[in-house]
């Protein structure tokens, strides 16, 4: 009997087929690793024909930067990452924390510190990570000033900046009360009366962060509410007014580079 001819196989789906060589690869078949690199490049693909979300991506990511730039203009993304440190682990600890004055508080601190996985490590990162960023907001306020960076047109940027600066030591000012020990609970009622003394508001402020006349469970959940919703919010709004202006305005050159470029022009008119 005769055999019969063997049937070409029917073609696969065109998202099923391999996509043709880029110029210089080698013709064999992709690797595990260049089929997951492939895998990845065509979701983002895929996200970004429906999003065009690369378009602000580019707009945010690669923009001139001036001659003379160093490691000070690196100190705005540093504050920022120690925020995102705050952020993250304080929702770890935010998942075993109980805003209890009358001692779940501070056993709450207590059982994270020494019988959570990692706990004491996640805590020490989020303690020492809050005097991280205050330092590090501090010296990038001093970068922009003493680099003339909070001039026309970037007024409003410096304004955001303060903004954000006086935000910062609200929350480390309402996040010292949160283990309700001893220290934190003096420490808190020493700066809350150090706020009273202030004109006009003073009093009402005192009021507002003791929630009411006395010290006690309500302050410890007002200082909560504020710490982990009120100020990251405001935070994180603030942020990404801040490095949307940085993008859009751009950054300015060290004073020395300013001082040199205008010798040139003086010399090129001479």
């Amino acid at each position: 009997m005769p055999k019969l001819p063997k049937l070409p196989a029917p073609p696969l789906p065109g998202p099923m087929q391999n996509p043709p060589p880029r110029p210089g690869d080698g013709n064999g078949p992709m690797t595990p690793l260049e089929g997951a690199a492939q895998a990845g490049i065509t979701v983002i693909d895929w996200v970004d024909e429906r999003t065009s979300l690369s378009g602000a991506a580019r707009w945010m990511m690669f923009r001139k930067v001036p001659k003379g730039t160093n490691w000070f203009y690196t100190l705005g993304s540093a504050t920022m990452f120690a925020f995102l440190n705050q952020a993250v682990t304080g929702v770890f600890l935010a998942m075993y924390y109980r805003p209890d004055a009358s001692g779940g508080a501070y056993e709450s601190i207590r059982y994270v510190t020494n019988d959570v996985f990692l706990g004491q490590f996640v805590r020490g990162m989020h303690k020492w990570g809050s005097s991280v960023m205050v330092i590090l907001v501090f010296l990038h306020m001093g970068r922009t000033f003493f680099f003339g960076a909070y001039k026309y047109p970037r007024e409003l940027n410096w304004v955001i900046g303060v903004v954000l600066l006086i935000l910062t030591m609200v929350m480390s000012f309402t996040g010292y009360l949160l283990p309700f020990d001893q220290r934190a609970y003096w420490a808190t009622i020493v700066g809350v009366n150090i706020n009273g003394t202030g004109p006009l508001i003073g009093p009402y402020l005192s009021d507002f962060l003791r929630g009411g006349s006395e010290f006690g469970a309500t302050t410890l959940s007002r200082f909560y509410a504020i710490h982990m919703l009120l100020i990251p919010g405001a935070l994180a709004t603030l942020i990404g007014a801040h490095l949307y202006l940085v993008a859009k305005l751009g950054t300015t050159a060290p004073p020395w580079q300013k001082a040199q470029t205008r010798a040139e022009l003086r010399e090129a008119e001479v």
